[in-house]
C-alpha cells in the first residue's frame, strides 16, 4: 500500500494499518495545532501524464479528508498553505484556476464544514482579491465563527515575511498614534499582531512532496515546531500518513531550547 512512500517512515510503522497506528496514539499528547504545506499536486499529475492543474482537485479532497480526520482525532487547529504570495508568479492560467477553485470550494464545502463544527479563517493579504471573493471569505468566517470543534486556517495570498511586515506596520502605526510606546513592543505584542493572533503556535508541521524547506510559511510561528516531511504528494496524503506524523511527533522530546 505504501510502496516507495515509506522511505521516510520508521521501519516499525511501515506495516501498520490505520487502526494499528491509531491504537498507538496517546490521546493526551496530541498536537494542539498542526500546520501543513500541501505540496506535490503538480508532480502527482505529471506522474500520471496529466496536466499540472489536474492535481489540484484531488488535493482538495485530501484537504477535506485531513480536516475531517483532525476533527475526529481531537486536533484543535489545522493551518494549511493554499496559495502563497509567491504563487502570483506562476502562469496566469494556473493562478486563475486556483482563484476559481477557491471560489468553487467555498460554494460547495462551506455548509458541510459549518455543520461539522469547523471554524474557517482565511489568513493572508486579502485586500488584493476582487470584492466577490472577499465577500465569500467574510461569509465563511461569519457563518462559522462560533464553531469550536476545529479551527481551519487557510493561508491564501499568505507569506511569512509579508505577515511579519504587516505586524510591524500595525505596531508602528499604534506607536505613532500614541497608543503604545516603542519600548513596550516585545515578542508577545508582535505575536498578537500576526494573522494567527490568539492561537498557539503549531506543534507539528507536515510537508508533503518531499522537499526539505518551509517555503515562507509561518516564519514567526514555527520557531519551535516539530517538522515531519513525507515524499507522498498531497493528493495521496491520507489518514495513514497523518497518523504516522502524529505518532512520530509523540516520540520526540520537545525541549524549546532547554536541556
Amino acid at each position: 500500500m505504501l510502496g516507495e512512500y515509506t522511505k521516510n517512515v520508521p521501519d516499525s510503522q511501515v506495516a501498520l494499518t490505520e487502526a494499528d497506528l491509531e491504537a498507538l496514539i496517546d490521546p493526551k499528547r496530541l498536537p494542539r495545532h498542526i500546520a501543513v504545506i500541501m505540496d506535490g499536486n503538480g508532480r502527482w499529475a505529471r506522474r500520471r501524464s496529466l496536466p499540472r492543474l489536474a492535481g489540484y482537485r484531488p488535493g482538495i479532497q485530501s484537504l477535506k479528508q485531513t480536516t475531517r480526520h483532525c476533527a475526529e482525532l481531537g486536533i484543535e487547529i489545522l493551518t494549511v498553505y493554499a496559495f502563497s504570495t509567491e504563487n502570483w508568479k506562476r502562469p496566469k492560467e494556473e493562478v486563475n484556476f486556483l482563484l476559481k477553485l477557491m471560489d468553487e470550494v467555498l460554494d460547495r464545502e462551506l455548509e458541510e464544514l459549518h455543520q461539522n463544527g469547523i471554524q474557517v479563517r482565511i489568513i493572508g493579504r486579502l485586500n488584493t482579491f476582487d470584492p466577490p471573493l472577499l465577500a465569500k471569505f467574510k461569509r465563511a468566517e461569519e457563518l462559522t465563527k462560533d464553531n469550536h470543534r476545529l479551527i481551519l486556517n487557510v493561508g491564501f495570498n499568505y507569506g511569512g515575511r509579508a505577515e511579519i511586515v504587516d505586524a510591524v506596520k500595525s505596531l508602528v502605526a499604534r506607536a505613532a498614534s500614541g497608543a503604545l510606546s516603542p519600548e513596550s513592543i516585545d515578542e508577545e505584542l508582535l505575536s498578537q499582531s500576526m494573522y494567527t493572533s490568539g492561537l498557539p503556535d503549531p506543534d507539528l508541521l507536515i510537508r508533503t512532496g518531499g522537499d526539505s524547506r518551509i517555503s515562507n510559511f509561518l516564519l514567526w510561528q514555527l520557531a519551535y515546531t516539530e517538522i515531519w516531511i513525507t515524499p507522498v504528494c498531497w493528493p495521496e496524503f491520507g489518514k495513514l500518513h497523518l497518523l504516522q506524523a502524529i505518532l512520530d511527533y509523540q516520540q520526540r522530546e520537545r525541549r524549546f531550547g532547554r536541556v
